[in-house]
């Protein structure tokens, strides 16, 4: 795990650099290789003795000559007492690839769209293309030595996975298709409002019904996205339609997946959250050939001069595709170490980060209502996850 999740880091940094970004993600890699190098235990010791000055049997390691004090009696209780941890720095790390990774595979994909033609271009290609760029990539990490161990799934596992990596390949390009039509910042206002449509599936479609807390929520999310909504510069049907879209399949995604993971056995075969990640990824990229085949197709041609013409479509390609599965595979591992309270908090600033950010960098309107409605909107999110928490602590 620690070298994948430095080979991650490098491969983000590496990224960075063709746009003179890279100073940030060389120094995480930097702070995670220090990490793991400086609490390495040593591996011998030499004539060890107890408190009184006797001489021990020799031992091997640290922890061997703990049990040996233990025996001998002369371990104090106050010398067995735990050292205070210091920060997670691995933790850490993750927290700021994922922010990181999220902001410019924002700011790059925008890019990319734009050279290839914006609304009328490939978005749908574009979309594919990066799922497959994240594929390539997790088989490397299965090829490379020592970087990640095989799963062990099988073909019915394989079979049950599908509706998962449909629903997330359905998420990422409708995404893609927002942001394309319309600005980054509002394609991300009108995709925090994902928990209305996780709610409505929840309760209507599997039967596992929400709180009246969180109901009462919901208003003011839908509420948010309409003020935001109101003085968008670039208001279109089309990003708005594209930006729901996105949601419904977020939603059904999350559903299907805690169908998956309840299979039996099937977490070990994974092995990892990585090779989960990876193994959707590729049939997310699978699924997409077809669809890329029905609505661009005819234009593969055109789109292959346009790369030969505008080096900066390409480019930017690729950079967004290895971001947008770094900063994935980073929240995956992030949220796997917190705890649901801390999850949501992340998200929300996560996302006020790259609205904000991402306007101010590509040009993006900013009016007042805009940021109040997103505001409300962000704020009523936050609120939804944490609701039920917040009054059973009160009971």
């Amino acid at each position: 795990m620690k070298f994948t999740t430095l080979a991650i880091l490098s491969i983000a940094a590496a990224s960075s650099s063709a746009f003179g970004l890279n100073g940030g993600a060389k120094n995480l890699v930097r702070t995670a290789t220090r990490s793991v190098g400086a609490f390495q235990k040593p591996t011998t010791l030499v004539q060890p003795i107890d408190i009184q000055g006797n001489r021990l049997p020799s031992v091997t390691s640290l922890n061997d000559a703990s049990e040996a004090l233990a025996v001998r009696g002369g371990a104090s209780d106050k010398a067995a007492a735990p050292t205070k941890a210091g920060p997670d720095l691995g933790l850490m790390a993750y927290f700021a690839l994922w922010y990181l990774g999220n902001y410019y595979y924002n700011i790059t994909n925008k890019l990319a769209l734009n050279a290839a033609g914006g609304s009328a271009g490939f978005p749908m290609l574009l979309s594919s293309l990066q799922l497959g760029i994240g594929a390539l990539y997790g088989i490397f990490l299965w090829l490379a030595p020592d970087a990640r161990t095989k799963p062990t799934i099988t073909a019915k596992d394989i079979i049950k996975m599908l509706p998962v990596a449909f629903c997330f390949m359905g998420a990422h390009s409708a995404s893609v298709f927002a942001m394309g039509m319309g600005a980054v910042s509002f394609a991300q206002i009108v995709k925090s409002s994902e928990p209305a449509f996780s709610a409505v599936l929840s309760q209507f479609v599997y039967k596992k019904p929400i709180s009246k807390a969180k109901w009462l929520c919901l208003p003011i999310v839908i509420g948010g996205v309409i003020l935001a909504s109101v003085k968008e510069l670039d208001f279109a049907w089309s990003a708005l339609i594209s930006a729901c879209i996105a949601n419904m399949f977020a939603a059904f995604k999350g559903n299907e997946n805690k169908k998956l993971m309840d299979t039996p056995g099937l977490k070990d075969r994974m092995g990892s959250v990585g090779n989960q990640f990876a193994l959707t990824s590729i049939l997310g990229f699978l699924m997409s050939l077809p669809l890329v085949a029905v609505t661009e197709g005819s234009r593969f041609g055109e789109f292959v001069e346009a790369v030969k013409t505008t080096p900066a479509i390409w480019k930017n390609l690729v950079a967004s595709g290895l971001w947008f599965y770094g900063y994935n595979e980073c929240a995956t591992l992030t949220l796997k170490k917190t705890g649901a309270v801390t999850q949501s908090v992340a998200n929300t600033a996560k996302r006020v980060i790259v609205i904000v950010g991402v306007a101010l960098v590509l040009g993006e309107s900013l009016d007042p209502i805009k940021l109040l409605g997103c505001s409300i909107g962000i704020g009523g999110v936050l609120l939804y996850s944490v609701i039920d928490s917040l009054i059973a602590k009160k009971k």
